[in-house]
C-alpha cells in the first residue's frame, strides 16, 4: 500500500514500513523498518537541521509513486521497489528479483532489495541491495588503509578500528552520493553483480541520496547534511612537534627552547600518553611534571603551544575506577569482566552516557585546563576493544554491534562542548577516530598508528583523499610513520624525509612516532628535526620554508572548507571531473585548486611519472614549466618534490 502524508511517501507492504522524503533542498532520505511507530529522532544529531523544502509527491492509478526535490526524484513501485534519478538520469537502483512483478527483472529468484531476516528480542539481520553498474566509479567511505582509491570491487568493514575509520558516504562518478546514517557494525561489498550493505544485527533503514553535477557539488550538498570543520585557528597551520614520548617537564620544556634557539617555528608541542599516574587520573604525574603551569608558560613562551594526550580508558588503580564503575559510567560487558583489552587492563567510558561524560570532563579541567592547557589528543577514540569483539559490549545507547560507530562523536563533542565553555574560541583537538558530524567538533582526525614502511606510505594518499571527500578536511599523519622506525637506518631516514615532503601538502604538518626497536629499555629516541643528521635536517627545513611560505594559501583553503566543505587534499577529479583519465589516478592529488602533488613513494626511487591536467604547470621546486594533457616523467632526487602550480 502507498499513500501520500505530509509531502512524504509512505509505504507498507510484505511486513514492512517505508517513507521517503526530502532533506533540505538537495537530497532525498529513506527510512524503513519492521514496526509502523519506528522512532527516528534520536538519529537526528548526525543531521544537520537543514530548511524544510516541500517536495513534489504523487501516486498515479497503477499504486507506483514518485517525489522529487530539485532535480533529485525517486519512483517507489507497487511492489516497493526504489530507482533514484536526477533528471532523466538513473542514478540509483533497488536489486530486486521476483518474476511475479511486471515491467521489473523478471526472475525465477524472490530477493528483495531490503532483506530484514529475524535474529532475536525484535532484532534483524539486514542486507541492502542495489543494482551494480560495472562502468561506475567509487569513492569515500572514510579511511581504510589499502592501496584503492576507485571503492568498486572492494569490501569494507564498517566498524572504527585503529588506523580505519568508518565515515559511510560513498560518492559515485554516475552524479550521486548515498549517505548511511545508521551506527551498526557491518559491511559494504561494492561488487560487480550488485551493492550490498550488511549488518548482523540491525533494527532499521536510514539512508540519504544527494546528487550533482560534479563531485564539488555532490560534497557540497553532503557537506550540509553532516556539518562543515569550523575554520582553523592561523596558529595550528605550521609545524607540530610530537614523538612516544616526551617523559619529564624538563625535556619538554627543553624541546620548546631548542626550536626557539634555532629559530624554527613550532606551533604545537604534544606529550603523548604515559604521563599520568594511572590510566583514568586524567592529570599530569608529579612525579614527571611537578608545575604544569610553570611547564605550559614556558612552552608558550617561544611561541609553542602545549596539547596534551586522554584515553577514554581507565584501569583499576586509577583514582577515578570506583567511582566511575559505581556511577555506571563504564562501557558494560554481555559477558565477563569489565575488561575491554589486555592493554593494561583498561575498561572505556561509555562516552554516549552524558553523565559519564560530565564526570570525565570535571577531571579534565582539574587536571588540565586548570593548569593553563586547552588542547587535547584525543586517542584511542574508536576505542580499540580486545580483537574488536564488539557483540560483547553495550553503551548507554545500546549494543555496540548497533551504535558503535557513533561511539568517537560522542568523545570528540565532549571536549568541544567543555573548552568552548572554557572561553576556546575554536576547540582543535586531534582525534584517531570519527563518525559523521565529528567533523563540526573540532576533529583533526589522523590516521593512526601505521607502519613505518614505504606501502604503509602509499596508502596514506588515497586514505586522505577519501577522508577529504567524506567531509573531513582536518587530517594528517605520524610523518615518517608510527611504529618500527630505525633512526639510525639510511632507509628509515629517506622514507621520514620523502613522507615529510608529502606532510608539507596536507593541512596538518605533525612529526610523530614510537622510534624504539628496543622495547625492553625505558628510553624513547628522538624525532625532532635535527634528529637524522644533516642532510637530513637541511631537507627538513627546506620544506618547513615552503610550508610557512604557504600559510597564507592554506589559510584561504581553511575558510573554503567551512564555507563549502571543500576538502584541502582533494581528488584529481574533484578539480577535473571532465577529464576521465583523473578517475583512474591513486597516488597523486590536488592540494587545494592551486598545487598537484605526487609524492615519490618508492625506496630510493628518483623519478616519478605523473599526470598533469590539460593547461599550463611550473614544476615548484626546480621551476621549470610544462604542458599538460599527458602524463610526464621527472627527476625526483631526495631533496625534490613533484609539485606543480597550475598557472
Amino acid at each position: 500500500m502507498l499513500k501520500i502524508e505530509h509531502n512524504t511517501l509512505v509505504y507498507s507492504g510484505y511486513g514492512e514500513y517505508l517513507m521517503v522524503e526530502a532533506y533540505g533542498a538537495n537530497a532525498l532520505r529513506v527510512c524503513a523498518s519492521k514496526y509502523r511507530d519506528f522512532d527516528y529522532g534520536y538519529l537526528e544529531t548526525t543531521l544537520m537541521a537543514v530548511p524544510s523544502v516541500p517536495a513534489t509527491c504523487h501516486i498515479d492509478e497503477a499504486g507506483n509513486g514518485e517525489i522529487s526535490v530539485g532535480e533529485l526524484r525517486a519512483t517507489l513501485s507497487a511492489a516497493g521497489k526504489l530507482t533514484f534519478y536526477r533528471g532523466d538520469k538513473k542514478l540509483l537502483e533497488e536489486f530486486y528479483r521476483n518474476k511475479s512483478v511486471p515491467n521489473e527483472h523478471i526472475s525465477s529468484l524472490h530477493m528483495k532489495a531490503r532483506d530484514f531476516s529475524a535474529v532475536q528480542n525484535g532484532a534483524y539481520s539486514l542486507s541492502l541491495r542495489f543494482e551494480s553498474d560495472r562502468h561506475e566509479h567509487l569513492y569515500g567511505m572514510g579511511q581504510y588503509q589499502q592501496p584503492d582509491l576507485d571503492l568498486k570491487g572492494c569490501v569494507l568493514d564498517l566498524e572504527q578500528l585503529n588506523g580505519q575509520i568508518t565515515v559511510p558516504f560513498v560518492l559515485s562518478s554516475l552524479g550521486y552520493g548515498f549517505l548511511w546514517n545508521v551506527p551498526n557494525v557491518g559491511t559494504v561489498t561494492f561488487g560487480k553483480n550488485m551493492t550490498e550493505w550488511y549488518f548482523p544485527l540491525a533494527d532499521h533503514i536510514d539512508y540519504l541520496i544527494t546528487s550533482g553535477d560534479t563531485p564539488r557539488e555532490i560534497v557540497t550538498n553532503m557537506t550540509e547534511l553532516t556539518g562543515r570543520v569550523p575554520v582553523m585557528p592561523d596558529e595550528y597551520l605550521g609545524l607540530w612537534q610530537c614523538k612516544l614520548r616526551y617523559s619529564t617537564q624538563d625535556e619538554v620544556v627543553a624541546i620548546a627552547e631548542e626550536y626557539k634557539k634555532r629559530n624554527i617555528p613550532l606551533d604545537v608541542l604534544v606529550i603523548d600518553y604515559l604521563h599520568w599516574p594511572a590510566f583514568g587520573d586524567w592529570c599530569l604525574d608529579p612525579a614527571c611534571f611537578p608545575d604544569p603551569a610553570e611547564m605550559n608558560r614556558r612552552v608558550e613562551e617561544t611561541g609553542a603551544k602545549l596539547m596534551v594526550s586522554v584515553w577514554p580508558a581507565v584501569e583499576k588503580k586509577s583514582k577515578n575506577y570506583w567511582p566511575l564503575i559505581r556511577g555506571g559510567y563504564v562501557t558494560e560487558t554481555e559477558r565477563g569482566l569489565p575488561i575491554h583489552t589486555d592493554f593494561y587492563n583498561l575498561a572505556y567510558v561509555d562516552m554516549t552516557n552524558p553523565d559519564a561524560r560530565d564526570f570525565v570532563w570535571r577531571r579534565i579541567k582539574e587536571g588540565y585546563v586548570a593548569h593553563g592547557i586547552k588542547s587535547f589528543w584525543l586517542d584511542c577514540a574508536e576505542p580499540e576493544f580486545r580483537g574488536y569483539q564488539q557483540d560483547n559490549y553495550r553503551y548507554a545507547d545500546g549494543l555496540v554491534s548497533m551504535v558503535g560507530n557513533e561511539y568517537p562523536r560522542h568523545y570528540t563533542k565532549l571536549f568541544w562542548d567543555g573548552l568552548k565553555k572554557e572561553g576556546v574560541d575554536v576547540p582543535v583537538n586531534l582525534v584517531r577516530s570519527a563518525w559523521l558530524g565529528s567533523q563540526r567538533y573540532g576533529a583533526l582526525v589522523w590516521s593512526g598508528d601505521v607502519e613505518s614502511t614505504f606501502a604503509a606510505f602509499r596508502n596514506q594518499i588515497p586514505a586522505g583523499i577519501q577522508m577529504g571527500l567524506c567531509g573531513f578536511a582536518w587530517w594528517t599523519t605520524d610523518t615518517g610513520g608510527f611504529a618500527n622506525g630505525d633512526v639510525d637506518s639510511p632507509d628509515f631516514r629517506e622514507l621520514l624525509v620523502r613522507w615529510f615532503q608529502y606532510s608539507v601538502f596536507t593541512p596538518i604538518l605533525r612529526m610523530h612516532g614510537d622510534r624504539r626497536l628496543d622495547f625492553s629499555k625505558p628510553y624513547f629516541p628522538p624525532n625532532e628535526l635535527w634528529s637524522y643528521g644533516e642532510e637530513v635536517y637541511a631537507i627538513l627545513r627546506k620544506y618547513l620554508d615552503l610550508r610557512l611560505s604557504l600559510k597564507p594559501y592554506i589559510k584561504e583553503l581553511m575558510k573554503e572548507a567551512s564555507e563549502t566543505g571543500a576538502p584541502l587534499i582533494r581528488a584529481m577529479f574533484y578539480e577535473f571531473p571532465e577529464d576521465e583519465t583523473c578517475w583512474g589516478l591513486e597516488d597523486q592529488y590536488m592540494f587545494g585548486d592551486r598545487y598537484l602533488v605526487a609524492p615519490v613513494t618508492e625506496l630510493h626511487a628518483t623519478r616519478r611519472t605523473l599526470y598533469l591536467p590539460r593547461g599550463k604547470w611550473r614544476h615548484v621546486i626546480t621551476g621549470e614549466t610544462f604542458t599538460g594533457g599527458c602524463f610526464i616523467t621527472v627527476d625526483a632526487p631526495l631533496d625534490t618534490l613533484p609539485v606543480f602550480e597550475k598557472m
